[in-house]
């Protein structure tokens, strides 16, 4: 596993907050990650004028996993516009949890912790019934 330096992460992740569009609630959201291949994935959030509509920071972030060479995230940082924490959504712990599993760790106010703890009885692909 790379090692996971934190600091850059979650300055990555307010960089990429300031490519947010976000007239709607004026929240501008980054993401950043760490995949198991040592780089770094950035993501913003896109609002919509219809809200169901819009994009999470995590949403991008993990389109760019895919459109980058693929791979699982291993650590994840959330940060607004100005810098403090933000924890993903639970439709975004979704996403991380299945391309990431339950080993990727996600920096939050409670410290770093497994995605085990931030979305517990995760359900994937593995799941379903054959």
């Amino acid at each position: 596993m790379p090692e996971i330096d934190w600091e850059r992460l979650r300055a990555e992740a307010l960089a990429a907050a300031r490519h947010a569009y976000a007239p709607y609630s004026g929240l501008s959201v980054g993401s950043a990650a760490l995949t198991d291949d040592g780089r770094v994935v950035t993501g913003c959030n896109v609002e919509n004028a219809s809200y169901g509509l819009g994009l999470c920071a995590e949403v991008t972030m993990t389109g760019q996993l895919r459109l980058s060479g693929g791979g699982r995230f291993v650590a994840v940082a959330c940060r607004s516009g100005a810098g403090a924490l933000l924890m993903p959504c639970g439709r975004c712990r979704q996403l991380l949890s299945e391309f990431g599993g339950t080993t990727c760790l996600v920096d939050t106010p409670r410290g770093v912790l497994p995605m085990s703890d931030v979305l517990p009885q995760a359900f994937g692909p593995g799941d379903l019934p054959s």
